[in-house]
């Protein structure tokens, strides 16, 4: 999928309004109440891709608005259910260093879903530090601290394949 694709992504996909119909439907006398909180989350959900990060926004009576820039992003997940993925659809887990153990945004409602993950990857890996963030970045480490790393490593190494040729003997 190309970038002028994954930028003019602004609403969810229809097939996530069903998702919601089904899971409302399962929450079975719990219906008049889930059923009007899902249908205008899907409504006012927007989502805005552009050089910098993801916007995402949703809520009629508490609005929420949540911003990432692509150099904040630490790891995207994958995730889909058995109804979603009937519908083709998955959650986007996208996490920050923020130290929670939730996720920062769940982007849901995109049909492309594996095409995004690839587009975030590659913008997270490919991002630029800030300025601020290229202050606050850790200094080069000096020759010999490397030096003793790599001996550190393959003694290692050589532990472990020594290990191995007493296990096979035995």
């Amino acid at each position: 999928m190309n970038e002028a694709k994954i930028y003019s992504i602004e609403q969810p996909s229809p097939q996530l309004l069903k998702l919601y119909i089904v899971r409302a439907i399962f929450s079975n006398i719990l219906f008049p109440v889930t059923f009007p909180i899902l249908f205008f989350r899907y409504h006012t959900m927007r989502y805005r891709f552009d050089e910098e990060g993801i916007s995402m926004r949703w809520g009629l009576l508490f609005k929420k608005e949540v911003n990432l820039t692509y150099s904040r992003i630490q790891d995207i997940h994958l995730t889909s259910g058995v109804i979603q993925r009937w519908l083709g659809l998955a959650d986007i887990r996208v996490q920050t260093a923020s130290g929670s153990a939730e996720a920062e945004m769940t982007i849901e409602g995109i049909t492309c879903c594996g095409e995004l993950r690839d587009f975030l990857y590659s913008k997270m890996r490919g991002a630029k530090p800030s300025k601020a963030s290229a202050e606050t970045a850790p200094h080069p480490v000096p020759e010999p601290e490397i030096r003793l790393l790599s001996e550190i490593r393959d003694e290692i190494s050589k532990a472990r394949e020594a290990l191995e040729k007493i296990a096979q003997r035995q």
